[in-house]
């Protein structure tokens, strides 16, 4: 029997990983499968999310593998690519105005969040600008370990706003009864085999275009915009089928509860209180951009709210495939979120945050 090339064997993963990839993609399924059946808002993205969350802080090691991660948000894309031709022309005459209030928005909840670390838990200005920015984690992340921060903190405040959005907005949203916990009926149309064979193959196509050009969540928008193309042409008709959809929401709750799983509990403990008072000031702040916003214009206040929500960009689109939101609306303003943080962070830190002479002290 012939040996396994050195090169394939690296690149293949130990039995080790094989058991713990299973295990998150078990434990991910059957959260996302309880909150379906038991009509839990949110259904198969948070119940995905909590269950593989909770098991990381029990110390379970949860880990999604990186294919796997792209496939995911492909599979996202495409669907709310499908949706995006029937809901095109909806509010595109208020983006110009929201989007500059989000920018507006983002730069003070920044500051608010990030002078709240600063007085009330003695941290450095660099790590609380950074902790305190809403989405763009991976460009955090280098930025952090450039200057020294301290990305432990960093880490907690980053995933409790994100874990405490996917899962509150869906609760907040049904229980105040501005969206439906039930699926949008537009996304029930299923496309022919050869049309989910041209979906899929535009929006990798794309996606991998838009990765050679470092666009920000490649994956993601590459295939919303490969499918958008092909469904506002009317080249194809109908998206994923539902149980592939499925697939997807609990794929992106799965990962993002296994951010627990890179963070001890003890260092979660230690910056708790840090990562939820910076929560609330972000939310209040948020909060009243959302009423201004929802006041000025024609926008529904529920789209307004997962818009403006600072919370991880593809757990929002997700909610917004979801919850009846508009995906056009949510994706364009979380994606002008992102190049802004990606954009001005940097600046924002070398004139506010610490002299890079101190991280050698």
């Amino acid at each position: 029997m012939s040996q396994i090339p050195p090169w394939l064997a690296d690149a293949l993963p130990t039995r080790t990983k094989t058991l713990q990839h299973l295990e998150t993609l078990a434990i991910g399924t059957i959260g996302g499968l309880l909150f379906l059946v038991t009509g839990l808002p949110g259904g198969l993205i948070t119940g995905a999310m909590l269950a593989v969350g909770s098991a990381a802080m029990l110390g379970r090691s949860m880990a999604v593998p990186a294919h796997l991660t792209q496939a995911v948000l492909v599979l996202l894309g495409i669907s709310l690519g499908s949706l995006m031709s029937r809901q095109l022309l909806q509010h595109v005459g208020a983006y110009p105005l929201t989007i500059g209030l989000l920018a507006l928005a983002t730069f003070c909840t920044t500051f608010g969040s990030s002078y709240y670390l600063q007085r009330m838990h003695g941290w450095d200005r660099t790590s609380a600008f950074l902790a305190a920015s809403p989405g763009a984690l991976s460009q955090i992340a280098l930025l952090a370990i450039e200057k020294g921060a301290d990305m432990p903190a960093i880490a907690v405040v980053q995933t409790l706003r994100v874990i405490i959005l996917t899962a509150a907005l869906p609760l907040i949203l049904v229980a105040t009864g501005l969206t439906s916990s039930s699926a949008p009926a537009l996304t029930m149309t299923v496309a022919s085999p050869l049309g989910l064979v041209g979906l899929i193959g535009a929006s990798v196509a794309v996606s991998l275009v838009l990765r050679m050009m470092n666009f920000p969540a490649s994956w993601l928008f590459g295939a919303m915009i490969g499918s958008s193309v092909l469904h506002g042409a009317g080249l194809i008709d109908g998206g994923l089928p539902p149980l592939v959809r499925g697939i997807a929401l609990i794929g992106i709750g799965t990962l993002i509860g296994s951010r627990f799983s890179r963070m001890r509990t003890s260092t979660l403990l230690r910056h708790l209180t840090a990562g939820l008072g910076s929560f609330a000031i972000a939310i209040v702040i948020s909060a009243a951009f959302v009423t201004l916003v929802a006041w000025t214009t024609n926008v529904r206040f529920a789209d307004v709210l997962v818009a403006y929500a600072p919370g991880a960009m593809d757990a929002m689109l997700a909610l917004a495939l979801t919850l009846h939101i508009d995906p056009i609306f949510v994706g364009a303003h979380h994606l002008s979120r992102f190049i802004f943080v990606t954009i001005a962070t940097p600046g924002i830190v070398h004139l506010f945050g610490r002299p890079q002479e101190d991280v050698d002290d």
